[in-house]
């Protein structure tokens, strides 16, 4: 790897950022703004339902009454009570169409109670659903993807290295990839509702880089001129934006649930734009899913560090305090992975997990190489 430091190509890099952050920033307002307008409409339709679902049981009461006071003959009040029998069934059919509306129809979590098998079909996009504020939202974050990605490359090019050396550059390139991964995940299922969390932790993330991070393109220190900065950093950094939506999920998850809680005792929610996010229950499992991709990225990061560290300083594990915290990441996401599949924690309890695994990601991440004296000190602050 050369030192050539191309400062031009540098600043530029710099300029690229700061228009790729602020365009995520209108991305963030208009995922929220479609949030809010689509969990209304949402809301409009329940109200619809209701009031099918009442007028359906008045008809069925009504229907009953008439069959009671019927004094015909046995026979004809036998097929009377079948009539109103079949009465009754449609207009309960009627009643259940209203709660679970029409077929294809996004459901949320309160309106739906199907599990198993189907339950990612809620993650599926409807056709011919409107929703402009998403469609303009997703258009802008590929945009402010495209800037990005310039920036980050850039960088790597004005530096005559991989762009990923220091703490401006890991948390840089990590926004990307969660940018990248969540832009790769819409294209096959409908994650529009947690697209303000997504670009809003992108946004902290560039903000932490260009704020608390500032670094200016530099050569690489000697410890750190081997290829195994491409293979390990890149994989550690692609499980950390696995992470970082799966975390948004958790939250989300932890929201609906007790949202689905109030409503099954015929409180009210508070929290309306949950309407537009599926049950806790499908949010619980397609995180689960995405957490076992980054789980096994991460194992491989651990593995490859280890590696790494024997060819560097002739050990493979020192008890530095960042390979310690690595360590522990891994037993975090370990035990979550363990507990929901052989101890049945579903629920709450595996979102809990999920947040205490990032907690410690960003622990690791901000604290440790910040903070903490070691080997691994190349925060470049």
């Amino acid at each position: 790897m050369g030192s050539d430091i191309n400062v031009t190509l540098g600043n530029w890099s710099e300029w690229f950022m700061l228009l790729a952050a602020m365009t995520y920033m209108v991305v963030f307002v208009a995922f929220v703004w479609d949030m809010a307008s689509h969990s209304k409409t949402l809301g409009l339709r329940e109200e619809e339902r209701a009031r099918k679902r009442a007028a359906a049981e008045q008809d069925s009461r009504e229907l009953v009454g008439v069959g009671a006071s019927s004094k015909a003959a046995a026979s004809a009040g036998a097929g009377s009570s079948a009539t109103v029998s079949g009465s009754a069934e449609e207009g309960a059919a009627s009643a259940r169409t209203a709660e679970l509306g029409a077929p294809g129809e996004f459901r949320t979590s309160g309106e739906s109670s199907t599990k198993g098998a189907g339950e990612f079909e809620a993650l599926n996009y409807t056709k011919g659903a409107r929703r402009p504020a998403a469609r303009v939202a997703v258009m802008l974050m590929v945009i402010a993807f495209a800037l990005h990605v310039f920036a980050v490359v850039s960088r790597g090019v004005a530096a005559d290295r991989v762009p990923w050396a220091n703490m401006y550059e890991f948390c840089s390139t990590g926004a990307m990839v969660v940018a990248g991964v969540y832009l790769v995940t819409l294209i096959f299922k409908d994650l529009r509702f947690v697209g303000p969390m997504v670009s809003g932790l992108v946004l902290i993330m560039l903000c932490l880089a260009t704020i608390a991070f500032p670094t200016p393109v530099s050569p690489l220190q000697p410890a750190l001129q081997s290829y195994w900065l491409i293979i390990h950093v890149s994989i550690a950094v692609a499980a950390s934006g696995i992470f970082t939506i799966t975390f948004a999920m958790a939250v989300l998850q932890l929201l609906q649930s007790r949202r689905e809680k109030r409503l099954a005792l015929g409180q009210e929610s508070r929290m309306g734009f949950l309407r537009a996010v599926p049950s806790s229950v499908t949010l619980e499992n397609f995180a689960f899913r995405l957490n076992s991709v980054g789980f096994v990225f991460w194992t491989f990061t651990l593995a490859a560090g280890a590696i790494w560290a024997d060819q560097a300083w002739g050990r493979f594990w020192g008890w530095d305090t960042k390979e310690v915290w690595t360590f522990v990441v891994w037993t975090v996401y370990a035990a979550y992975m363990h507990a929901r599949v052989t101890r049945g924690w579903n629920g709450n309890r595996s979102a809990w997990l999920a947040i205490a695994g990032y907690m410690c990601v960003v622990f690791n991440f901000t604290v440790v190489n910040t903070l903490f004296p070691g080997l691994h000190s190349y925060s470049g602050l």
